[in-house]
């Protein structure tokens, strides 16, 4: 079932009956927002249940991984300052786990297996158990192998102590996901072969001759370096259907408004691998949480979520109309869309997709280098395999083309054939439109524009700096942090207990990385002290550096990775350390 949450009470809940109905062996399709039965679990004592079953898209049925019976799982609604008993039982033949994405709570329970837990065995019950220390939108999912991608996530909701400081008459939930009926592990294998086998958006030569898209001398450029510029997403809706609740594009999930109310949309990306562009045509959306935290209101008619993120938003529609709330994929391979409307069985107006962008240099870490009419400024490109690099920083001669892989710009990185490039010229991205949004008409959301809504609480200056590169061959599928995957046995990164640090992320490769950090929250620099936003996940944009500070107060092993799932798995990952100084000797 799937049914509005309303300050109002639960009246229209009869009405608002959409989706599957329950089937032995089949799963639901979850909930957008507080709801009647098994769709929605509050108190201190918990229960869930990780099984197979099948779940429905678009007339079609496929293997999915629930809990309690629905995908994505019950939504959760718990109260700041209330301690939660949460008994999670096994009923898979593997292992499972759940981890309770942006909690802050002891690192045993935050449920990585073999990090902070060694996992649920099958037939087992593990109880996770800890205070509720803050209030916000939030979301759970497996930490267990692929099985995320399969269906293992579910949302998460709660309440402030006190009034609650965004107001508003009615709320949803809008969980997005990626959906594909071809197995995760397939997914990764194909990818292994080539990186670029979902990808059915390139250039063609009827484009060049229509004059579409990059010119010869520019596709010759990209040639030289044996570089994509549609290389924006490598598992894409070539192989995904895209979901809200559960639902695809054609299943119209709807949550009712009334014409004057306030909504508040909660929106969380529990997508596998899909950043997400969002809107809703004909009506601005006020941003006024990020991951959780209040942020200072900014109106605004689309923003770009990546894999991980959460974005609270209260619209205001006034009139007696239907409107569309459009999810498309960065590199426009597809979308979802759902529906807000006074009543059911209205629908609105689905936009088709926009044309797919391309990758500029910008992208590849060489700055704001200008590559138009397929020259850089000031640069001959006619005989680009013998041009001179030693005019630009971090750019090396490799087999006939131009590759940026000189190691003393990252002599941190190890080099080999997992590190593809090094970009010369990362920059500072958090101020600029994300990737596939630069040429919009309307308005866009940056980083830049989020402040928080309180002053943080840590005023330090940080006492040292990292840099971390986010590293890859994206040719031979291979990810990782600083040239080492995290199978390779990648070191710790090791914290001192409470120390202030500043960590920067710089992005050498062509896609961007949603880069999460368990069990706490860090600053992310830009602009004056003070209001930085807080967050626990920042998407990395390609050829960019976000630098974000972390007060690290919570002690104990946690997982520091890219949310692009199949990254993860390909060895984006590393862990992190908190530890008292004696303890670190």
């Amino acid at each position: 079932m799937i049914l509005p949450t309303s300050r109002r009470g639960f009246l229209r809940a009869a009405s608002l009956v959409t989706g599957a109905m329950a089937v032995p062996g089949w799963a639901r399709s979850g909930t957008g927002g507080l709801a009647s039965g098994s769709d929605v679990l509050s108190g201190e004592d918990i229960k869930l249940s990780i099984g197979h079953a099948m779940h429905s898209v678009g007339g079609r049925s496929g293997h999915a991984i629930a809990i309690n019976g629905t995908v994505p799982g019950p939504l959760i609604r718990l109260k700041e300052g209330q301690n939660v008993r949460l008994s999670v039982t096994n009923t898979l033949s593997e292992d499972t786990s759940i981890h309770w994405h942006g909690l802050l709570l002891p690192f045993q329970y935050d449920g990585v297996p073999g990090i902070s837990f060694p996992g649920i065995k099958p037939g087992e019950t593990f109880v996770y158990e800890f205070p509720i220390r803050q209030a916000g939108t939030y979301w759970y999912h497996s930490h267990s192998g692929l099985q995320e991608a399969m269906g293992h996530f579910g949302s998460i909701v709660i309440d402030p102590t006190g009034a609650d400081r965004v107001q508003s008459d009615r709320e949803h939930v809008l969980v997005l996901s990626d959906w594909s009926f071809m197995h995760p592990h397939k997914i990764y294998t194909r990818l292994k072969q080539n990186g670029g086998n979902f990808n059915f958006q390139k250039q063609t030569l009827v484009g060049l001759i229509a004059g579409k898209d990059q010119s010869a001398a520019d596709r010759r450029m990209w040639g030289a370096m044996r570089m994509d510029p549609t290389d924006i997403s490598d598992a894409t809706g070539a192989i995904y259907t895209y979901l809200v609740n559960g639902h695809g594009p054609a299943e119209n999930w709807t949550g009712l408004f009334a014409p004057g109310e306030k909504v508040r949309l909660r929106i969380i990306n529990a997508s596998a691998m899909t950043n997400f562009n969002v809107r809703i045509p004909g009506l601005a959306m006020t941003v006024v949480a990020a991951d959780g935290n209040n942020v200072q209101p900014v109106e605004t008619d689309e923003f770009q979520i990546g894999v991980a993120e959460t974005y609270d938003v209260v619209v205001h529609p006034t009139e007696d109309k239907a409107y569309g709330f459009i999810a498309e994929g960065i590199d426009r391979s597809g979308l979802v869309r759902a529906t807000l409307a006074p009543r059911m069985g209205m629908v609105a107006y689905v936009p088709p997709l926009r044309k797919r962008p391309l990758l500029t240099m910008k992208d590849m870490g060489m700055g704001d280098m200008d590559m138009s009419g397929g020259a850089m400024a000031g640069m001959d490109h006619s005989n680009m395999p013998g041009m001179d690099h030693g005019a630009m920083p971090g750019m090396s001669h490799d087999m006939g083309s131009m590759k940026m892989l000189d190691p003393s710009v990252a002599p941190q990185v190890k080099m080999g054939p997992g590190v593809a490039m090094l970009s010369s010229m990362p920059m500072d991205r958090t101020a600029e439109r994300p990737t596939g949004l630069e040429n919009e008409p309307h308005r866009v959301l940056t980083y830049s524009q989020l402040r928080s809504l309180d002053a943080n609480p840590d005023k330090r200056d940080p006492s040292r700096e990292i840099d971390i590169h986010l590293t890859a061959n994206m040719e031979r599928y291979m990810w990782s942090f600083d040239g080492v995957k995290f199978s390779e046995g990648a070191e710790p990164l090791a914290f001192r207990h409470n120390e202030r640090v500043r960590v920067n992320l710089i992005n050498d490769t062509m896609m961007p990385h949603p880069i999460h950090l368990h069990g706490h929250f860090f600053e992310v620099v830009m602009g004056e002290k003070g209001n930085r936003p807080v967050k626990h996940t920042v998407n990395v944009l390609p050829g960019g550096k976000v630098s974000f500070d972390l007060t690290a107060d919570a002690l104990g092993d946690w997982a520091f990775h890219c949310h692009m799932m199949l990254h993860m798995h390909a060895g984006m990952f590393r862990v992190v350390t908190v530890r008292h100084d004696e303890d670190a000797a």
